[in-house]
């Protein structure tokens, strides 16, 4: 086994990169709790497509996260596919290295993130945690990772004329009352 806990092989670290970006100038203090409650199973992950939501239990309190991902682009699944094919076969480091070498981008991109903790923080321990988790699924198995991300699932039409950030909330003065009211 290797010397890393999370993120052993290359489609791993891609993962623990969301919880420790190499931008980071100093230490994050809440990783190594992050670290502790995903190495003694304290998160339970549940995914949908490209969504995941997590249970994570520390002592008397309960918190769910919700991450959503941003599909991978047609680009990005078109020039993939000769590498890895279609069949649900487990990707291996030679093939992330010639994926890397012809240019594709592989780091999955979360599209929304959400917790029920009280920190309001896109980057609470228990999205960290399960950052770390996510990590070490994906480095028993590759695919995984790919799925996610929805590799193997149609794309649709053409998804480059498709906006990625979608605002998750309205503001209140951009609505027109006259749109819900009569007057």
């Amino acid at each position: 086994m290797a010397d890393n806990e999370f993120g052993y092989t290359r489609w791993g670290m891609d993962w623990v990169r969301l919880a420790e970006p190499l931008r980071q100038t100093r230490p994050d203090p809440l990783l190594p709790r992050a670290r502790s409650i995903a190495r003694n199973n304290g998160v339970r992950t549940e995914t949908e497509g490209r969504i995941v939501r997590a249970h994570i239990h520390r002592g008397g309190q309960a918190s769910v996260t919700h991450i959503e991902l941003t599909p991978l682009p047609r680009a990005t699944v078109t020039g993939l596919a000769p590498i890895i094919g279609t069949a649900p076969a487990v990707p291996t480091d030679d093939m992330y290295a010639t994926a890397i070498d012809a240019g594709i981008s592989l780091a999955p991109e979360p599209a929304a993130i959400d917790c029920s903790c009280t920190a309001r923080t896109a980057r609470c321990v228990h999205v960290l945690a399960t950052f770390y988790e996510l990590a070490r699924q994906v480095d028993q198995n590759p695919r995984f990772g790919l799925d996610l991300q929805g590799y193997g699932h149609d794309p649709g039409p053409d998804d480059s004329a498709v906006p990625t950030e979608v605002p998750r909330w309205v503001p209140l003065n951009t609505l027109d009352p006259a749109e819900f009211f009569e007057a």
